[in-house]
């Protein structure tokens, strides 16, 4: 909870001005992190199946609340890594982001408690901030793989997760999940919106410079059902990743 106090005191001095437009100290490599949950590679992951059972509910919980936590420093690395690139709207967009999954990660915790767990009871994944270190060096691949990516991926998983939890009587979550579905779909549109930014400034074809970057630096794959109205309301069009599935 010391990481989800410091993104929303970090917010607030941001919007009131206490935070300076400056970007002199380098970022760390790693962000840090709380000793559990023990963190595996991919291939180590135990199954938790679709959430038909409460047990597998409580994992797939879990899992989306580390989702969050590391969403949490994915989005200060953009402010505080790349904000001096950009106009200052650029960090405004990426801090509030921060914020946002700060208090996406609050209720999915809050929520494990309710449930008799807690983040930490499980291990994690431990390859998320694997976008980031092979991004660090370059804003608009950055750009393309974590919010137009990763973070777009969430968009076309989520509903069926939604229908899934309300199925089985859990209507608490469900509404969780709901709320930072609607997030999201803002997050993916900084994404888009900033990456089309660097792209005209470039002269770069956004769409075909898009499907480059995550040629060279995406280690997961494209992959259908897609939803194509939050993509779209997000500024994710088809013309982007339809050629990748």
């Amino acid at each position: 909870m010391a990481k989800v106090k410091a993104a929303r005191q970090a917010a607030r001095d941001w919007r009131a001005g206490r935070l300076a437009h400056r970007f002199d100290v380098a970022m760390p490599d790693e962000p840090a992190r709380p000793a559990r949950p023990e963190l595996l590679p991919p291939n180590r992951m135990p199954k938790r199946g679709k959430g038909g059972s409460e047990r597998g509910r409580l994992a797939l919980l879990h899992a989306l609340a580390h989702i969050e936590f590391v969403a949490i420093d994915l989005a200060f690395d953009m402010a505080g890594r790349f904000g001096a690139q950009f106009p200052r709207s650029f960090v405004d967009d990426w801090i509030s982001v921060g914020a946002d999954e700060a208090m996406h990660f609050a209720l999915l915790d809050r929520r494990l408690r309710s449930l008799g767990s807690e983040y930490g009871a499980l291990p994690a994944h431990a390859g998320l901030w694997e976008a980031a270190s092979a991004t660090a060096e370059d804003a608009v691949a950055r750009l393309a793989v974590v919010p137009m990516a990763l973070e777009a991926r969430g968009l076309d998983v989520t509903p069926v997760t939604v229908e899934r939890f309300e199925a089985a009587g859990d209507h608490t979550s469900a509404r969780i999940l709901q709320r930072i579905y609607n997030d999201e779909i803002r997050h993916v549109r900084y994404g888009t919106t900033w990456f089309q930014h660097a792209c005209a400034e470039s002269r770069l074809a956004p769409a075909e410079h898009w499907r480059g970057l995550i040629a060279a630096h995406f280690r997961g794959v494209i992959k259908g059902p897609f939803n194509d109205s939050a993509r779209n309301s997000a500024g994710l069009t088809r013309d982007y990743y339809a050629a990748l599935a």
